[in-house]
This record gives C-alpha cells, structure tokens and sequence, in this order.
C-alpha cells in the first residue's frame, strides 16, 4: 500500500463527526488541514486528530502542500463554489450530497475538471455498504430472476417536528426529494441501473408549519417547496419504480425499498445507513434473510472518499462519482418538472452503473 491520500477538510458542522468517526480507521486516506467559518469548530477537529492543522481559509488550505484532496462538507448553496477553488489547483474533490444546487452548475463543474483533471467525488456512500450491495449481488446472480419493478418509499411527518431551525428543509433546494432522494435514487441505480423517463406528481397541503422544539418552538414559517413528491420512474433496463417522498406521514409501515422480478422478490433495509438485513422471497417459497455476501463492513460516512484513494492508487473509475450524483439531481429536478408540467419528461443525463463491492472486512 502506497502513502495515503491527504485530505483537507472544508466545513466542521454536524456531519463532520460521522465522517471523523470513519476517516480515523481507515488507511488510506489522512485528515491534515480543516477550515470552517467558525473557527473554533475547526480547532475542535485539529484539537482532535492527531498531525491535522487549522487552515485560516478555503483559499489557504487548498493550496497546502500537505493536502491532495478536498473534502467539501458546506452547505448544499456553495457546493459548486467550494469544489471550484480546489479544482483550480489541481486537488481532487469529494462532496457531501447534492453535487450542486443545479444542473447548470453541475454540468459547468464536470466541464471545469475534464476527462483528465482531478477527480470529483460525492456522497452518499451508503450504497457502498453490505446493505445495498447485498441486494445488487443478489440481483446481478438472477435470484429474483429479471427486475420488472421497484418500489421506495420515505415518510415522516416533517423535520420541523425535531429541528430547531429546519426553515432550509422547506425553502427552494429543500424538500422531502432533494433532502433524502439521493440516498434513494443512487441505491436504485445500482441496484437497476440509469432513469431514462419519468411521471411525477407533488403537493404542498400546508402553507405552513411549527417549529417544535428548540428556543424557538412554536414559532410558524412559510413553505416553500412541495413537501409530497410521488412518480414512476423508467430504467434503461426497463424496470418501472414507483417513488414516495413525503414529509406530510405521520406513521407508515411501508418498506424502504423492494425490487420485484421474475423469479422473487428483494427487500432491502433504510438507504440512509450502510447495512441492515435483506431478505429474499423466491417464487412459491417464503421470506428468508440473505447472508451479508458483498460491500463494506463495518461501513461509514467517507468509504466513499476512501473508495475514491483506492481508485486513484489503481487507476479505475471510483464508484460514488461525480457522474452517478448529475444524474441523480436530474432525475430528481425532472421529477419534480414533470409535476408541474403534467406529463411524463425524458431524463436528458445518464450515468455508467458503478462497479459492483465485493465483500471487504
């Protein structure tokens, strides 16, 4: 094994902790310089990962010599701005999810890398986990025979209910798709490949909603977005998905996600975590809990960024790629295009299905 790949950190808010949490036991990849706005947050990440330092700005660290790549854990608004000033010099970028705020900016940040510059990652990387990667072995190896339909599902009653300050959750670049699609759509495209058409619909039943706990509890705000978003999405492959995202549920028992063949069906757990059980209804047989045959074990938040080192150090396409999240964010923006304009959209982009994990202690 080569030298790790060196790592600057860009954001030290919430998310940060998982990700320290991961980067800490893995080899092949070391934190070496953090900068957030609020400086004493970086200095907490500094404080507690030995040999990291405290960059004074993005500018600074991305022109450290000590760093090879960005890790851009910022707010959805500057994903786009962040990841261009470490494109600029050369580093390597892996983002939390979206990719950008829109088409447009993603499209312009591919066209600013190029086929030979430096990588671009992005989040999730849940799918990299036993969970999903499970279920596509399972897939790929025919045992519920050929995919002919999906179903996912995701339902609360609203982030407000838990979130001091969730006014961004129902602002433009919010709601229930663009907050928890991703972890959805991209385990779907592994699991059965690009979206090439989709059908949506979407409502917004309240006007407004309540703040629920914090210092601020009770007060009311505006929304903004539509907070239940439905449609049917079309494989290349020619599997059909039915979709819910809605934060409009007050209790459902609806699963996360199934995948319906030929030959059975496949269950798999919640996308938004790296592992779970997935059980397996052959036809004329019964449920049954499949053994953990492929991804990480063990997985968290940055196998993604680690996944992405491997692929550098070896020289292959790494799997939670820049492509895989434009496609992503336009099959959910053509979801929710189809919805206003109501009728079925053809989704303009498509991604390359990523290489399968095989199974890694």
């Amino acid at each position: 094994m080569g030298e790790p790949l060196r790592i600057g950190m860009v954001g030290a808010g919430k998310i940060s902790g998982a990700y320290l949490d991961t980067l800490e036991r893995l080899d092949n990849v070391r934190l070496t310089a953090v900068t957030d706005l609020d400086a004493s947050r970086a200095e907490a990440v500094a404080a507690r990962v030995p040999g990291a330092e405290v960059a004074g700005s993005v500018a600074e660290l991305v022109v450290r010599s000590d760093v090879d790549a960005v890790l851009n854990l910022t707010v959805p608004a500057v994903h786009a701005e962040v990841a261009r000033v470490a494109l600029a010099v050369g580093k390597h970028v892996y983002g939390e999810k979206p990719l950008t705020a829109t088409r447009e900016e993603a499209d312009a940040l591919l066209a600013f890398a190029g086929a030979d510059g430096p990588r671009i990652g992005c989040a999730p990387d849940t799918v990299l986990g036993t969970g999903v990667q499970t279920a596509r072995k399972a897939v790929d190896d025919g045992l519920i025979g050929r995919p002919v339909a999906a179903t996912a599902f995701m339902t609360t009653a609203g982030h407000e209910r838990w979130h001091p300050d969730p006014e961004f959750y129902y602002r433009p670049g919010g709601g229930p798709l663009l907050d928890m699609g991703p972890y959805y759509l991209t385990a779907l495209v592994h699991l059965l490949g690009p979206v090439v058409r989709v059908t949506g619909a979407a409502s917004r039943p309240r006007a407004e909603r309540e703040i629920g706990s914090g210092p601020r509890a009770g007060e009311r705000f505006a929304v903004e977005v539509d907070t239940h978003v439905t449609g049917v999405l079309e494989h290349a492959g020619g599997a059909l998905t039915t979709l819910m995202m809605s934060f409009d549920v007050h209790a459902a028992r609806l699963p996360r996600i199934e995948v319906h063949g030929t030959e059975g069906s496949l269950s798999l757990p919640d996308p938004n975590g790296f592992d779970g059980p997935v059980d397996l209804h052959p036809a004329g047989g019964a449920w049954q809990t499949l053994p953990v045959s492929a991804g990480r074990v063990g997985a968290g938040r940055g196998e993604g960024l680690s996944d992405l080192a491997d692929a550098i150090a070896a020289g292959r396409p790494h799997r939670a790629s820049a492509e895989v999240a434009r496609h992503v964010l336009d099959v959910m923006l053509t979801l929710l295009d189809s919805a206003r304009a109501g009728s079925a959209l053809p989704v303009e982009s498509t991604c390359a299905r990523p290489d399968p994990v095989a199974l890694l202690p």
